[in-house]
């Protein structure tokens, strides 16, 4: 093989040489005209600086030969091997010359580097392979090269050992993947192991992170029972991504904890949650929505942080939007939060979500919450299946590129014998000294038809007893009596109008009052107070049943 006879044929080859011929000839030219300058002065010139060789006076071979990259000359249909260098042998060692590339240059048919031939060859464009490991266990990009035209046509393949970088970037994918390996774990072990169980609802979550290429977000979830039959949900969406973003997403889920126990509006709650925010980082925001139940209301008492509108599904399948009132998210500080409410009667369904849900690049977030919509009232089942339908419908998969965390809550319309664990009873009192024997007599009739053991119905009617009398002497009117059964508890209520919330404090022996609360809390599995929505309070204690009282 004539290498001399290819080498000419490199692009820009014919162009130098006759660039030389040029600049030889240019002389002859000059010789015929008088010389303008003294011959002094041509001397003086001459002699001040050596010739330096052009490039194109430089042996191409010489060249190519000690550089320090991998090169191989191939040409023909079928590459037949024309050139490699020394470079190519050191790393592949000595390859016959003459043969076809897929025979004497086996390494370039393992990278998958003969079809790119094929294509540099038909097009005559130089096209380059970007980072691939080779035989040897280097990585080299490879760029190949037209030649020449005609039938003689050829590849200059040329490749350059990056394997530093190449080792450099999987060092750093395999930080971040580290990185997100510790997001994700700190994340799930933040969010709730188990939910807790309410006694009116059944519930189901999931919480699907965003795909290997995304970093982990922010986004939670919980269940917080409050007593006396009520139930706080909460979802929520910390901005940004990583560790910083779950590390904040645990400190708010555990104030909300906190905060929930102490049985305030929802609007309250976002309020405290809002400065909390601003504390922790005063540049980090986050959304959130937080909700009580109430099942002797049958409604959905909720404030919204900037979060996305929670969706309910009657009975009857028709899907509520509840788009207000909505606030700025939490850390943003200066709003006056507000609640709103949403009907949950029995057999309904509420979703709460995140954004990575129903936002997609170059779509309307209506549009996504629309095909929530559409998804949610044809959904049926227990709250796990509604919930992975709903991921399902939103094209929710390993690879999505944001966080997703989903809440489903159901209120069971319960029929036949399970109806008869769920019941109500309520007296109103309209004071006097005759509204406590009056409570007592009550509360001793309710849970005698209820069928409870003798010594549940006597610790039930002494509780009873000491809640009126307690809300007769420190409150007023309006006064109720509520008592209500569950399928796990006996749950004891008395409201009035006076929203000064009792507190369990140890009596002198001299004292005539101040035992109620302390007796009640002594008897009663768990007691608590709140305030009521527009003045007054409510005062509960519940009982668990026994097993085999249901």
């Amino acid at each position: 093989m004539n290498f001399t006879r290819w080498s000419a044929r490199l692009p820009g080859t014919q162009r130098r040489a006759a660039a030389r011929t040029d600049h030889t000839a240019a002389p002859d030219r000059q010789a015929e005209t008088p010389n303008p300058v003294p011959a002094a002065r041509a001397e003086q010139l001459t002699d001040e600086h050596a010739p330096v060789p052009a490039v194109d006076e430089l042996p191409v071979r010489e060249v190519l030969d000690r550089v320090p990259a991998l090169v191989a000359l191939v040409h023909g249909p079928d590459h037949r091997v024309a050139y490699i260098n020394d470079a190519y042998v050191t790393a592949f060692g000595v390859r016959p010359l003459g043969e076809p590339t897929r025979e004497s240059l086996p390494e370039l048919d393992e990278l998958g580097l003969l079809p790119l031939l094929d294509q540099v060859l038909r097009s005559r464009k130089p096209r380059t392979l970007k980072s691939r490991k080779a035989p040897d266990g280097r990585s080299y990009t490879f760029t190949c090269t037209p030649v020449t035209e005609g039938e003689n046509a050829g590849v200059l393949v040329f490749a350059t050992d990056v394997t530093d970088h190449a080792e450099a970037a999987e060092r750093l994918r395999a930080s971040e993947r580290r990185q997100r390996e510790t997001a994700v774990t700190l994340q799930r072990s933040l969010l709730p192991q188990e939910l807790e169980e309410p006694d009116d609802l059944r519930i189901a979550a999931t919480y699907q992170p965003g795909g290997t290429e995304a970093a982990v977000g922010g986004d939670w979830y919980d269940v917080i029972t409050l007593g006396g039959g009520r139930t706080a949900l909460v979802i929520g969406d910390v901005m940004g991504r990583g560790v910083r973003a779950a590390a904040v997403m645990g400190q708010l889920r555990t104030a909300v904890r906190a905060y929930a126990r102490l049985d305030l509006p929802p609007h309250e709650v976002l309020q405290l949650l809002d400065g909390l925010a601003t504390e922790i980082d005063a540049n980090q925001i986050a959304t959130c929505v937080y909700a009580i139940h109430d099942p002797n209301e049958g409604r959905l008492v909720y404030a919204s942080a900037g979060h996305l509108p929670i969706l309910v599904r009657d009975e009857s399948g028709v899907v509520l939007r509840a788009d207000e009132p909505t606030g700025p998210p939490l850390g943003t500080g200066g709003w006056m939060h507000a609640s709103g409410s949403v009907p949950l009667g029995p057999g309904s369904t509420a979703v709460l979500y995140t954004d990575g849900l129903v936002e997609r690049r170059n779509e309307d977030l209506d549009e996504g919450i629309a095909a929530l919509e559409r998804a949610l009232s044809g959904a049926t089942g227990t709250p796990q299946v509604v919930c992975d339908r709903l991921v399902r419908s939103a094209g929710v998969t390993a690879d999505h590129d944001d966080d997703v965390a989903v809440l489903v809550l159901q209120h069971p319309a319960r029929t036949g014998p399970d109806s008869d664990l769920f019941r109500n009873a309520a007296l109103e009192l309209l004071g006097g000294i005759e509204a406590a024997p009056r409570a007592r007599a009550f509360a001793s009739g309710v849970l005698t038809s209820w069928r409870f053991p003798i010594d549940l119905h006597d610790l039930g009617v002494l509780a009873a007893s000491e809640l009126v009398a307690n809300s007769l002497q420190h409150g007023t009117p309006p006064m109720r009596l509520r008592l209500r059964r569950t399928d796990r508890r006996l749950i004891i209520e008395v409201t009035d109008g006076d929203d000064h919330l009792p507190r369990r404090r140890r009596a002198e022996p001299g004292d005539e009052s101040g035992r109620g609360i302390a007796i009640v809390a002594t008897i009663a599995s768990n007691w608590g107070s709140r305030r009521t929505p527009g003045g007054g309070k409510a005062v509960w204690c519940e009982f668990v049943l026994p097993k085999g009282s249901t």
